[in-house]
């Protein structure tokens, strides 16, 4: 069962997608209820009126589960928990279930646990409620209900810590794994988009690879890079990446760092819109607003309107988008329809990745040497005089870098 209060602008799609998530996490939906309010109740967040009517509803339905679309504090948690007799989740936990049950690998698993536990870290007072208390006095802070939850807050906070370790040890091998892909010189393309917009479809007709794609809300979680040959013969890594949702919770986000830098360090992004999709407009505005939030907002973007093959008589809409989207590519990762043209695209856009250059800095400049044989393709190098002198390879976004050091 699913509740949302709030302003009635987009609460029909919002509502929608609830549902489909509740599903995806394998919910049966029993009724949707709305509340209008000038403000949230900080205790209960809907009215306590109207949490008592839904609450009375769910007792004769046998209800288990509420989910209510936004996030809960704890509190809000802990109160609502009184008056349903039932368990309460926000849409961050829902999300979270989801996510820790289509992890596959040990970096996936690790991402997971690491957001749930930082989650429930702030939630844990509500487990201990049965547990006895002494009274206060000099001498008496707290009881047993309180060294039970300390401990449990210990043991989570232990964790976390654990597993942020693990997740630094993963982002070195990225790096690492990063870099042996520069030096092959071939340009990485990762793709985006909001969940269910066909990004596994799509990696798996351009590469043949064979990733998981079905049409569930997350289908998978683990990145997937493999190769592509373009017509012009130059070879493309392309990363197919973790779908993105409207409300994603920042501590997802955070938790996903490690994925999500293959976004951050990306050539070129592939942006997935299904087009067939009501809300395709606001869906687009969801994933910019995730890569605003991870630093990559400002990367070269390739749009790729998907799904035409669903459009049927409503060309007419994608004439729309192609007008707000002038440099967007058409295409049906199901039929193939438009990947010619998809591919073409993609070797103009990459072709000019890497130009070479000769940069002279002084040695002083450590800094940027280092930086230069990171981001670059070191062809050339001679140390003599006061400052060093270098052939490379550069990606173009990185150029203003090292802008004042060019002399060719």
């Amino acid at each position: 069962m699913e509740w949302k209060s709030g302003s009635t602008a987009n609460l029909r799609e919002s509502l929608d997608e609830l549902g489909e998530l509740a599903e995806t996490a394998g919910a049966e939906l029993i009724g949707e209820g709305t509340q209008k309010v000038e403000s949230l109740n900080p205790a209960t967040y809907i009215g306590n009126g109207k949490a008592g009517e839904f609450a009375k509803f769910c007792h004769e339905h046998d209800v288990d589960t509420i989910i209510f679309d936004d996030e809960l504090s704890p509190a809000q948690t802990r109160n609502l928990e009184k008056i349903f007799e039932a368990k309460i989740l926000d849409r961050t936990a829902l999300i979270l279930d989801i996510f820790s049950q289509r992890a596959r690998t040990r970096e996936g698993k690790l991402q997971i646990e690491l957001a749930q536990l930082q989650h429930l870290l702030p939630r844990l007072t509500r487990f201990w409620g049965h547990l006895s208390r002494q009274s206060g006095g000099i001498g008496m802070r707290g009881g047993e209900g309180e060294t039970q939850l300390e401990a449990d807050r210990r043991k989570v906070s232990q964790r976390i810590d654990r597993i942020t370790v693990d997740l630094d040890a993963v982002r070195r091998q990225r790096e690492t794994q990063r870099a042996g892909r520069q030096r092959s010189q071939w340009p990485l393309a990762s793709i985006v988009g909001y969940t269910n917009a066909g990004k596994s479809t799509l990696l798996n007709k351009l590469t043949g690879a064979d990733v998981l794609a079905k049409d569930v809300l997350f289908a998978t979680l683990d990145p997937t890079t493999r190769r592509l040959k373009l017509p012009t013969n130059q070879n493309v890594l392309l990363t197919d990446t973790v779908g993105f949702i409207r409300k994603l919770p920042h501590g997802l986000v955070e938790a996903f760092k490690a994925t999500l830098e293959e976004v951050v360090q990306a050539d070129l992004l592939l942006h997935v819109v299904d087009l067939s999709h009501p809300q395709a407009e606001e869906q687009i505005a969801a994933v910019n607003a995730v890569l605003a939030e991870i630093g990559a907002a400002d990367k070269p973007t390739l749009m790729v309107l998907n799904k035409i093959d669903r459009l049927h008589s409503s060309r007419e809409m994608l004439g729309r988008f192609l007008e707000r989207h002038p440099n967007a590519v058409a295409i049906s990762a199901v039929s193939g329809d438009g990947l010619p043209a998809l591919l073409a695209e993609l070797s103009t856009q990459l072709r000019p990745v890497r130009e070479m250059l000769k940069l002279k800095i002084p040695h002083e400049c450590s800094a940027v040497i280092a930086r230069l044989h990171k981001v670059g393709q070191v062809i050339e190098r001679r140390y003599n005089g006061k400052s060093a002198r270098f052939k490379a390879r550069i990606p173009p976004h990185h150029h203003a870098e090292f802008a004042e050091f060019i002399v060719e």
